[in-house]
C-alpha cells in the first residue's frame, strides 16, 4: 500500500492493476443485504463538500419513481436476494414527490427502511409530515431517519451547510422526536476531533434535546471519514487484506447496491456503491442480476472511506 506519489493522478486508472503493477483488490458480491435507492440529486441546500454535488439545481440523477422502485423490489423477491434493509438517499429524499409512497412500498413488503435526510424544509411540509406520521404509526421502528448533523456545534455544522441550517435541522429533529419517529445521526470527521470527543459532544446535545439516540453506538451516531479525492490515498492491492487484517466481505459493496436514474438515460440502473454514482466503471447494469458481480476497488473513495476508513452507509 505504498503511496509515494504527490496525488492520485497516476493511480486508479486500470481496474485490475495498480500504478506500481500490483494486482488491484476486488470485492466479491454476496447478495444485496441493503438495496439503496437514490431518489434524485436535487436538494434544498448546497453543502460545501457534498460527495454527490447535490443542490437545488443539480438533477444529474433525476427523481426515481414509485414504479421504478417497485420493479427492483419485485426483482429482490424474484431472485431471492438476502435483502433486509432498503435505504433512500439523495439529494434530499423528501424533495421527491413520491418519497412517502416509495418508503411505504418498501415497508409494506416487510423491509426495514433507512432514510437519509437533512431534516430541514422538505420534511416540514404538511404532506410529508402526515405521511411520516401514518407510516410511523403502522410500522414503528421498522422506519428510521438518519439525520445529517455534521457536527454537534452550530458553527461547524453551519460552515458546511450554510448559516442557520443547524437550527433548522434541530427543529426538524424536534418534530421527529415529538412524533415518535426513530432517529439516528450522521456526522463528519472533517475537524480532526477525536472519536471520543465527538461522541461526547453529540451525547450532550442529545441529552439536552431529549433525542433517543445513543451517541456511543456507531450505527446510531455515524461519524463518516472525509472523502476528498484530491488528497493522496493508497491503492488497495490484494496483499492489503492480510496487511490490514480485513476481509473483502466487510466492505460495503460486498452486500449492497444502489439504484439511480441518470438524466437522459432510458431507465434506472444499478451501481456498485452509494458514493460513486458518476464514476465510470461502477455502473453495473439495468438489473440486480446484472450487478451481481465483483467490484474492482478502482477509486480513492474505495480506499479512504471503505477499506481504510472502515465505514458503511448502511445501518
Amino acid at each position: 500500500m505504498k503511496d509515494d506519489a504527490p496525488g492520485n493522478a497516476a493511480k486508479f486508472r486500470d481496474p485490475f492493476v495498480t500504478a506500481d503493477g500490483s494486482q488491484r483488490a476486488s470485492v466479491p458480491f454476496r447478495g444485496a443485504e441493503t438495496l439503496w435507492f437514490n431518489t434524485g440529486t436535487l436538494c434544498n441546500i448546497t453543502c460545501a463538500n457534498c460527495y454527490i454535488e447535490s443542490s437545488p439545481t443539480n438533477d444529474a440523477l433525476v427523481y426515481l419513481t414509485l414504479a421504478e422502485v417497485a420493479r427492483f423490489l419485485d426483482e429482490v423477491e424474484a431472485t431471492g436476494q438476502p435483502t433486509t434493509e432498503i435505504g433512500f438517499t439523495g439529494g434530499e429524499p423528501f424533495m421527491n414527490p413520491e418519497a412517502i409512497a416509495m418508503i411505504e412500498a418498501s415497508l409494506a413488503r416487510g423491509f426495514e427502511v433507512l432514510v437519509l435526510t437533512n431534516a430541514m424544509a422538505p420534511i416540514m411540509r404538511p404532506r410529508v409530515q402526515e405521511g411520516l406520521k401514518r407510516l410511523a404509526a403502522r410500522y414503528g421502528d421498522k422506519l428510521i431517519l438518519r439525520v445529517s448533523l455534521d457536527h454537534h456545534e452550530r458553527a461547524r455544522h453551519d460552515a458546511e451547510r450554510g448559516a442557520g441550517s443547524y437550527d433548522k435541522t434541530l427543529e426538524g429533529m424536534d418534530w421527529l422526536r415529538d412524533t415518535g419517529i426513530r432517529m439516528a445521526v450522521a456526522g463528519r470527521s472533517e475537524w480532526h476531533e477525536s472519536d471520543a470527543a465527538a461522541r461526547a459532544g453529540y451525547a450532550a446535545l442529545f441529552a439536552e434535546r431529549g433525542y433517543n439516540i445513543d451517541a456511543a453506538d456507531p450505527a446510531m451516531c455515524v461519524i463518516f471519514p472525509e472523502m476528498d479525492a484530491t488528497v493522496p490515498v493508497p491503492e488497495i492491492t490484494t496483499a492489503c487484506w492480510g496487511i490490514l487484517g480485513k476481509e473483502p466481505s466487510g466492505v460495503m459493496c460486498a452486500n449492497s447496491r444502489m439504484v439511480v436514474h441518470h438524466k437522459g438515460a432510458p431507465a434506472a440502473s444499478v451501481i456498485a456503491c452509494t458514493l460513486l454514482p458518476y464514476a465510470e466503471g461502477f455502473d453495473l447494469g439495468a438489473t440486480l442480476t446484472e450487478a451481481a458481480r465483483p467490484v474492482q476497488l478502482n477509486h480513492p473513495h474505495c480506499a479512504k472511506f471503505c477499506v481504510l476508513g472502515g465505514a458503511s452507509c448502511s445501518a
